[in-house]
């Protein structure tokens, strides 16, 4: 049975939280860069007899001070903190990012809150992590005033695939580019959308393939187009397998982006339920049909190699 994180909304934790390995960052999508870090701080944990606490922000700050960034995120919260379980994570602090804590300056942020309030024990955070008012805070300040505040800075060199340093900023891009098997090995597993089916404009169902409407809110944007899928639905059945489409739907002039999932041999009212969506392969990109009758042959070609993939 998987052990229950304890969630924290403050940096005010209980007594046996304290004096423990902390991890802090956005960890957006929890990649293999950031499974780096946390390997390594289950290995301490096993050595010094510690406890793990992560620190992380929501929303992520740059969505914070660029409201343009609409589609962001790799994954949502929910999605990370269930990552996270597979780390032996004793407790996670989820802390609002707002305009106050935004100001708060990088010594302070380490004396008041990482020294007093938490009295963090070890450290571990990536090369490019900043933290404070204007991002003044860096790695190497943490590592100036560790002897100071009594706490030891652990930061690994970063890991490197093909010579780039694996990151949320690379799989973001490889997503936009529709490289769904390169960015599903740098996060060793597939990425997936998690969102509530909601009631479009029945447009699937009129030419003979159904399909259910998600609201892609703040994540990433892929590469719109077709894609290969798996489908969960609210974890209560078995892997399914069908095709989505990530996009406009320029044949019926759609202005907003939507997920929609055709799911095979399923016929179930899904309304309200909720999907996980996992992303296998990219088919093809996003495309412009005459009429129905072309869109309906395109897609009876899509599902036969989804089902091919699948």
């Amino acid at each position: 049975m998987v052990k229950k994180i304890k969630i924290y909304n403050n940096f005010k934790i209980s007594k046996i939280h304290k004096n423990s390995i902390l991890l802090i960052g956005n960890f957006d999508g929890l990649h293999l860069g950031h499974q780096k870090l946390f390997k390594l701080a289950k290995k301490y944990k096993k050595e010094k007899n510690l406890k793990i606490g992560v620190i992380t922000f929501d929303p992520i700050p740059k969505m914070f001070f660029n409201k343009s960034l609409a589609n962001y995120r790799i994954s949502n919260l929910n999605q990370k903190i269930n990552y996270f379980n597979n780390f032996d994570i004793d407790f996670l602090i989820v802390k609002k990012f707002n305009l106050q804590f935004s100001k708060i300056k990088a010594h302070t942020f380490i004396k008041e809150i990482i020294c007093k309030k938490l009295k963090a024990n070890y450290i571990f955070v990536s090369n490019n992590f900043r933290f404070g008012y204007k991002r003044e805070g860096s790695v190497d300040l943490l590592k100036n005033l560790q002897k100071k505040y009594n706490y030891k800075i652990i930061n690994p060199n970063p890991l490197k695939k093909k010579n780039k340093i694996i990151s949320s900023t690379l799989i973001r891009n490889l997503l936009s580019n529709g490289k769904i098997f390169q960015a599903n090995k740098l996060l060793d597993r597939s990425w997936s959308i998690e969102g509530v089916v909601k009631k479009g404009r029945s447009v699937g169902k009129k030419i003979g393939f159904p399909t259910c409407n998600i609201d892609l809110k703040d994540y990433v944007i892929a590469k719109p187009g077709v894609y290969a899928v798996r489908i969960f639905i609210n974890k209560a059945y078995k892997i399914l397998n069908g095709v989505a489409n990530l996009g406009y739907r320029p044949t019926f002039n759609q202005k907003k982006i939507i997920l929609e999932v055709n799911i095979f041999n399923f016929n179930r009212n899904l309304y309200n339920k909720k999907l996980i969506v996992q992303f296998i392969k990219f088919i093809r990109g996003e495309r412009k049909f005459k009429g129905i009758d072309q869109l309906r042959k395109q897609i009876k070609l899509d599902i036969k190699i989804a089902k091919k993939i699948n």
